[in-house]
This record gives C-alpha cells, sequence and structure tokens, in this order.
C-alpha cells in the first residue's frame, strides 16, 4: 500500500473529502453501489487517512466532516462487507488487514493513539 509520503496534507484532504463525499471513482461509491472492493481507491483513500493522522493538527481546526469521515469509514466499510453475498476475489486475510488499518486509522484520528502501521 501507499503510504502517501509524497503527498502534503491538503493533498491528503483533497482525497479525503472525495472519498468521504463518496464522489464518483471513490472507494466508498464503488462500495456501496457497485459492491466492488476497488484495491486502487482503497489504497488512495488509506494513504490519505494515513498522512492526514501523521500531520494533520487537530488543535488547530475542528473540521466535522473529517471526524465523521474517519468514524463512519472505520466502522460502516466491515459492516458493510461482512454481508455473505459481499463479492471477496482476495484472501480473506488481505480484508481483514485492510479492515483492521481502517479502525486503527479511526482510532488514530478520533483519540490520538498511534496507528497500527501494518
Amino acid at each position: 500500500m501507499s503510504d502517501g509520503r509524497g503527498q502534503t496534507v491538503d493533498e491528503a484532504l483533497a482525497v479525503l473529502r472525495s472519498e468521504f463525499g463518496a464522489e464518483d471513482g471513490s472507494f466508498l461509491l464503488r462500495l456501496r453501489i457497485e459492491l466492488e472492493w476497488d484495491r486502487a481507491a482503497f489504497a488512495r483513500m488509506e494513504a490519505a487517512m494515513r498522512v492526514v493522522c501523521a500531520r494533520y493538527d487537530r488543535r488547530e481546526a475542528s473540521d466535522k466532516w473529517l471526524a465523521d469521515g474517519f468514524r463512519f469509514v472505520s466502522t460502516w466499510v466491515a459492516g458493510h462487507t461482512a454481508h455473505p453475498s459481499f463479492p471477496r476475489p482476495e484472501p480473506e486475510s488481505y480484508y481483514l488487514a485492510s479492515l483492521d488499518r481502517l479502525r486503527a486509522l479511526g482510532t488514530c484520528f478520533l483519540r490520538g493513539a498511534p496507528a497500527d502501521q501494518t
């Protein structure tokens, strides 16, 4: 997965606005509407979440959309993809690790705990 090292906080925030708003081509839109786990879109979203967790100064900004997005993604994706008919072409270990990373990133942003670097 990309770790977003070359991405600025502003670029990461732009990616997350698109992702959390479920815009065209976003991981969340494809997951919800097309029932497809788009690996590239997931990697893009996760990398942006990592950048924001590592470098966004939450003391200076209180962007409700961002907190709501982190909270939503860290819980909804697991519930939506848990349905028995959700297509899972990748090994189960891939999905479990991805969901663990989303939970860790949600905890990182919402509670300030370090994100697991898996």
